[in-house]
């Protein structure tokens, strides 16, 4: 045995690592038969337990029991399989050690090479509601385990802790014979790594119940071209392929990202006031420059492009419905960056995707995050989202004059508009359509008075608008100015202990004012 152990620990290929020995045992068998056929071609000795060595048997594979190699059965129903210095001393002996190679030879202990391995599905188990002693015995110990050795190990040994990873072993097993750089090997261990970070975490969770949900960055993780600007890096860490298909363009940028990212939310508020109809909206720097509800999709593209027609060059585009063709002409007369839609009929992506640069996405049905993150100063910022959007019925009128029913439509399509606007934000809005706002400004008076200076620049007539205020009003002045612009019904949050100003300010001047009771910051 020494000579050839002596021989394993020499083999390289380009400063590669050949893969001459693997142990496999995955819960999840769905991609593991090409896998296993790929290695038995390479003649890799294999080393399986339970139901993943009756799997690879079940294909006429060679392989050989764990028990065989321990000299144990498994034992305590299931609970110790793996767990055994003839396993993980094959896998965490270091190959260049003459000490470990000695003891390694001493006790009879042959190398591990590679490490196929996944978890016992506890997530899965805990949300179907499955009991404590079940969810007990989904947390994996031996699993767990051989990924940090064969992780911890990587300078020798090849880990794969997820079925997400199969491609890119069949390509090595394919393409390189089984030989794997230290750069693939150190890639594969920081993915194990990542799985394990979330798995403990999962369950540390569940421990903590309702004090749980730590934060735990998802993979797989995505290098962007660069951050914010370019001097700076940046990474995504999710898959993008779960929330999006790309049809056309170039890579998702970090500002792209959090454009979409704006662009989903506003959107998704929008569909859940629309009604009939279908909504469009055009943002820039994660605000609204356009956006519209009108009965069809074409006629409220052609809505919300007059919003700020100029503001729209470059811009991220997103609707309600799937694109047809004569909304993708009209959309075609314009340069923008993103267009994100549930769908496309054929000829509206053919027309779209003319342009190679232009990303085209559409939709997959992903949940949003049930929390949010921001880093500040030396830790990170924790929230749950801003979930709530205020309608007709919970909008409570604290004026002489009523709010009609037009007025109640657009007030709520206005504040839904000021909700996904920076701080401090002010929409005009008239007939369901975005006429200007003011956005990101320090005092509330600028922003009025910036909306009311962009909707005259596109020529729009404020006369019978309405206005949306994210936060209340803490003097009179916003109620007056907009009375002199046209502004006919207001809708604001209330909270202010000078509310009543503000009333009486409306009332002399003739205006509706409704109070939602919820505030919409947005920094």
């Amino acid at each position: 045995m020494a000579s050839k152990l002596a021989q394993r620990t020499k083999t390289t290929v380009e400063g590669g690592k050949r893969i001459g020995s693997a142990l496999i045992s995955v819960y999840h068998k769905d991609g593991l038969d090409e896998i296993v056929r790929e290695l038995h071609r390479l003649h890799v000795h294999l080393y399986s337990t339970g139901g993943t060595q009756e799997f690879i048997e079940g294909l006429g594979v060679p392989v050989t029991p764990v028990e065989d190699l321990t000299g144990y059965p498994s034992i305590l129903g299931g609970r110790v399989k793996t767990l055994h210095p003839k396993v993980f001393g094959g896998i965490l002996g270091r190959r260049e050690l003459a000490s470990d190679v000695a003891q390694l030879e001493e006790y009879g202990i042959p190398p591990i090479d590679l490490v196929i391995v996944d978890l016992y599905p506890f997530e899965a188990t805990v949300a179907q509601g499955g009991s404590e002693s079940g969810i007990i015995e989904k947390i994996d110990i031996g699993g767990i385990s051989l990924i940090r050795a064969g992780a911890k190990n990587h300078t020798d040994v090849t880990i794969v802790a997820s079925k997400a990873q199969y491609p890119e072993l069949f390509r090595i097993l394919r393409e390189q014979n089984g030989v794997t750089s230290l750069v693939q090997r150190k890639t594969l261990a920081a993915q194990a790594f990542d799985v394990s970070s979330r798995y403990d975490g999962a369950i540390h969770d569940w421990f903590l119940g309702d004090a749980g949900d730590q934060l735990l960055l998802p993979v797989p993780v995505h290098s962007l071209r660069y951050g914010e600007n370019p001097h700076q890096s940046a990474r995504f860490h999710g898959d993008l392929a779960e929330l999006f298909e790309q049809h056309n363009g170039k890579e998702l940028s970090y500002n792209n990202l959090l454009d979409l990212d704006a662009a989903i939310a506003l959107i998704d508020d929008l569909a859940a006031i629309k009604g009939p109809g279908e909504a469009f909206a055009i943002l820039k720097h994660n605000n609204a420059c356009g956006a519209a509800i009108r009965p069809t999709l074409r006629t409220a593209w052609d809505a919300a492009l007059a919003g700020d027609p100029v503001s729209a060059f470059g811009g991220v585009l997103i609707a309600t419905a799937p694109i047809d063709r004569a909304t993708a002409e009209a959309m075609d007369t314009i340069f923008f960056e993103i267009v994100c839609s549930s769908g496309y009929s054929p000829e509206a992506l053919e027309i779209l995707s003319r342009k190679k640069n232009r990303i085209i996405l559409t939709r997959r049905g992903v949940k949003r995050p049930a929390l949010n993150y921001r880093s500040a100063l030396n830790g990170v910022l924790e929230q749950t989202p801003d979930n709530v959007v205020n309608d007709a019925a919970s909008m409570r009128t604290i004026t002489e004059k009523m709010p009609s029913a037009q007025d109640l439509d657009d007030l709520v399509f206005a504040n839904v508009l000021v909700k996904h606007t920076k701080s401090n934000a002010i929409v005009l809005a008239k007939d369901r359509q975005l006429l200007a706002s003011g956005t990101g400004q320090t005092s509330r008076v600028d922003a009025l008075e910036q909306a009311i200076a962009k909707a005259a620049k596109f020529n729009f007539n404020l006369e019978g608008a309405v206005m949306a205020s994210d936060a209340f009003f803490p003097f009179p002045d916003c109620v007056t100015i907009a009375a002199r612009a046209g502004i006919k019904a207001i809708v604001q949050p209330g909270g202010s202990i000078k509310d009543q100003d503000s009333i009486n300010a409306a009332n002399a001047n003739g205006l509706a004012m409704v109070l939602t009771g919820d505030r919409h910051f947005k920094h």
